[in-house]
């Protein structure tokens, strides 16, 4: 068996031309190293900073936030470690991997869970990264911190990040090589510039056993585990261009060290929130910890901010806005990866302009993602579920009928649609909404049950655990959606043998594997 020559990977000014297609053995030169790069510069941003804060805006001490946020950090990396094994076995991005499991037509509830993710985070990263520079100019040059000021400071900021996500994966990388040093010198110097005002011994307002407590201290987990859990769509957008024979276990620990190193930014908006908490209550009052930051801040720190502010803002946004774009010209094959890229960019920042300048809706996004990660996160474990079963097995050609305008395959399922991955997926993901408890914000139908602590999340993936095996066993899937080994515990039903055809010309497709 011959191996494939790897070609030299390209230029970083060169634009990305693969879209979801399998990235080429021979093109497949990334490292795990450069997923953790990926993966930590699209977290260790400013908006990560401002997830940070939600322990004390909750009520919480700084100890007992402290707790919270570790807790919810930990939990939330070691669910999304899994979801890098995807993009190195199948050379595609999660959501049309995720054809296996839902279906060909299944699929576009990945590719949508992804669009809407990647959207809400990419207008959370413009409007907390433009509103910090603009107010950080403020402070240290006078800048007018008006309508005008801000609505110039996201068109830059936004056309900057839409521009590294046309050239694509290489710049990208490029970007958070940059960012990852960047954004974490800038941390440490804060570490200096807060030193002195920071007291360790701040108790917030709840303590154990007062009433409020155990919703606060399990709200502020969830919230920082949405953080890791939100990137478990895109993991294959970057891990599709590391080698097919790299080991899981490095690019799973690749993963997971990027989102436990995400502690420093976290640790940065927990601290500060704490000395705006004591020094500016006012501005944590009005839920404006970024106002207060700069209130609390040395004048020699507000260059920092404003650096943390652009680079950790570019990493989220470039990560958020590329894979949307993927996912968009996948499901809509007719447009290319850079066309679809600068269609849904250009939606994104008119929906930032309206958001931001004619509706209240900052804080509404904020709970957007919320919502939206935690319909993600059974969809993760229906994907993990499935490669297990699978043993990590899948049919390039069956995972890319929907792409290519053919039906069949190995993954056609009923019609396209595999009911039971489908299932597993949705009634733990409507039963997570019910028990989300965002006080001022949304809570669920059930979601008092708990005396207002919320278990939307803890719900979801422990239902999709329990639901989605017990409808393999029950119904058991084709024994061909499994490979030559075939299939882990689950039994199989016969072969469905559902030839690929090209639905315009109604002939057998031929095979072009990766």
């Amino acid at each position: 068996m011959s191996v494939p020559t790897t070609t030299p990977p390209p230029k970083v000014t060169e634009v990305e031309v693969h879209g979801v297609e399998p990235i080429p053995d021979a093109e497949r030169t990334a490292r795990p190293f450069d997923l953790f790069r990926l993966v930590f510069g699209g977290a260790n941003t400013f908006a990560t900073v401002v997830l940070g804060t939600f322990p004390i805006l909750f009520g919480l001490g700084f100890w007992d936030g402290l707790l919270a946020t570790v807790a919810g950090l930990l939990a939330g990396a070691l669910i999304l470690a899994p979801m890098a094994v995807f993009g190195p076995r199948t050379g595609t991005n999660n959501a049309v991997t995720s054809s296996a499991h839902l279906g060909v037509h299944g699929r576009v509830v990945g590719s949508f869970l992804s669009l809407l993710t990647a959207f809400a985070f990419f207008s959370i990263s413009v409007w907390s990264s433009g509103d910090a520079l603009v107010g950080g100019a403020n402070r240290a040059v006078g800048l007018p911190q008006n309508d005008l000021t801000l609505a110039v400071a996201y068109g830059v900021f936004a056309a900057l990040v839409l521009t590294v996500c046309i050239y694509g994966f290489r710049f990208m990388l490029l970007i958070n090589k940059i960012a990852v040093v960047a954004a974490t010198l800038m941390f440490v110097l804060g570490a200096f510039a807060f030193a002195g005002a920071f007291d360790a011994g701040y108790g917030g307002s709840l303590d154990p056993g007062t009433l409020g407590y155990w919703p606060a201290f399990v709200g502020a987990m969830l919230v920082v585990m949405s953080n890791p859990v939100s990137f478990g769509a895109f993991l294959g957008d970057w891990a599709r261009y590391i080698p097919r024979e790299t080991p899981s276990w490095q690019v799973m620990t690749a993963a997971f060290a990027a989102q436990v190193a995400t502690i420093v930014p976290f640790l940065f908006g927990l601290v500060t929130a704490t000395i705006v908490a004591t020094e500016a209550p006012d501005f944590l009052a009005d839920n404006n910890y970024v106002g207060g930051l700069l209130e609390v801040s040395p004048g020699w720190y507000f260059l920092p901010v404003c650096l943390i502010a652009l680079i950790g803002g570019m990493s989220t946004g470039t990560t958020a806005l590329y894979g949307t774009g993927l996912d968009f010209s996948s499901v809509f094959p007719r447009f290319s990866r850079v066309q679809a890229t600068i269609f849904i960019g250009a939606i994104a920042i008119a929906f930032i302009f309206v958001g931001r300048f004619a509706f209240d809706v900052v804080t509404s996004i904020s709970m957007f993602a919320t919502l939206i990660v935690t319909c993600t996160a059974p969809w993760m474990v229906v994907m993990m579920i499935g490669w297990f079963v699978r043993r990590g097995w899948y049919d390039s050609d069956s995972l890319q009928v929907f792409n290519r305008r053919q039906t069949g395959g190995r993954y056609w399922y009923g019609h396209g649609w595999n009911w039971r991955g489908l299932v597993g997926w949705l009634v733990p993901a409507a039963l997570a909404l019910a028990f989300v408890n965002l006080p001022g914000q949304f809570v669920g139908p059930l979601g008092e049950l708990a005396n207002g602590v919320d278990l939307s999340i803890p719900i979801g993936i422990g239902l999709a655990a329990l639901l989605y095996p017990a409808l393999l066993f029950a119904f058991p899937e084709p024994r061909d959606a499994y490979g030559p080994e075939g299939s882990r515990i689950v039994p199989t039903a016969p072969a469905a043998e559902h030839p690929i055809v090209d639905e315009r010309t109604g002939r057998p497709a031929a095979s072009v594997t990766a």
